[in-house]
């Protein structure tokens, strides 16, 4: 049985993804693309809606019992490194990352500044840079190509714009 908590978060959850779903449903196409504006609040709230029916229902939480009850005979996998003790200022990591974001992506562009975050965000978290390096170099380009081939939605180039 899933506990009250659970089922309430996963509610608003899924209340949340509903509602973004709506709106995202109402915003009008515009004229010459493929994908309109709707397109992304739609996706996002729909995943919402799934993923607070998921929470709601407890699907995945006996995996999350079995972890914890075998979480002291199962030593963490190879390329992650133990996280230091003072590890509290973590959850200032991201609105950092965003905030540089805001301010470095024009000028650096943004497979520069993306993968900077990246490289931070893996190497903070605990990733061994023999990991964190590739997916600072890859995931940037990934992402762009997403953007700019799917989506239609050209990122900011700064002082390494996209080749193609």
């Amino acid at each position: 049985m899933t506990p009250l908590n659970d089922r309430i978060s996963g509610g608003v959850i899924a209340t949340l993804g509903a509602v973004a779903f709506l709106y995202g449903s109402k915003l009008p196409p515009v004229p010459g693309q493929q994908v309109g504006p709707a397109a992304f609040p739609m996706v996002v709230g729909g995943l919402l809606v799934l993923c607070g029916l998921l929470i709601v229902f407890g699907i995945g939480r006996h995996f999350e019992e079995v972890a914890e009850a075998d979480l002291a005979s199962h030593t963490a996998p190879e390329y992650l490194e133990p996280l230091p003790a003072w590890r509290a200022w973590l959850a200032l990591l991201p609105p950092a990352l965003v905030v540089f974001y805001a301010l470095a992506s024009e000028r650096l562009g943004f497979l520069l500044t993306a993968g900077i975050m990246v490289l931070i965000a893996s190497l903070a978290f605990g990733a061994k840079p023999k990991l964190a390096v590739p997916l600072a170099l890859i995931a940037p380009f990934v992402i762009n190509l997403i953007f700019l081939k799917l989506l239609r939605v050209p990122l900011p180039g700064g002082m390494l714009p996209f080749p193609w």
